[in-house]
């Protein structure tokens, strides 16, 4: 009888020790799949116009508006300065961690100026570079007149309810 004993309480000792290892394992599965959830893998979004790759080569000084409709596809608005402008308006965002607010990545404006003729004049891209709008395409920055005044409220208009840092 005292031999059942001792090898009960080895079988109880030993389940006992499986146990708080199950219990372990678990506990360290339940966390990491937490950790997961919570900072995901950083997702990232696309907001407004996709930019085809290479669409921006294709649109030569002099292509007509019907070319560009074809290579950019509608524009995001349309104005009228000394001729008209299609706009294409797009945002890119991340959020590192589930839950939280995006951060704005970047924001571009890409401007197609057209002659009285309906032919294109000029190409800009406008992206902000420390803080100020910067033309990626002439790599200036616009300073006054009503080109400004109309991309400015553009890029405004991109961050409402969005943090910027």
């Amino acid at each position: 009888m005292q031999g059942d004993g001792i090898h009960s309480g080895m079988i109880k000792s030993n389940n006992t020790t499986r146990s708080s290892g199950r219990r372990g394992l678990r506990a360290m599965a339940a966390a990491a799949l937490l950790c997961a959830v919570v900072s995901g893998c950083g997702e990232q979004f696309q907001k407004g116009y996709i930019l085809p790759p290479g669409a921006l080569e294709q649109i030569p000084i002099g292509a007509s508006q019907d070319q560009v409709l074809i290579v950019m596809g509608t524009p995001s608005t349309v104005a009228t300065l000394n001729g008209e402008v299609f706009y294409y308006i797009s945002q890119r965002t991340e959020r590192p961690i589930m839950f939280m607010n995006d951060k704005i990545v970047d924001q571009r404006v890409i401007a197609i100026y057209f002659d009285r003729n309906r032919q294109v004049r000029r190409l800009a891209n406008y992206g902000l570079k420390d803080g100020k709008i910067f033309d990626f395409i002439s790599r200036t920055t616009p300073t006054s007149g009503q080109e400004i005044n109309y991309v400015a409220p553009l890029f405004k208009a991109l961050n409402i309810g969005q943090s910027s840092n």
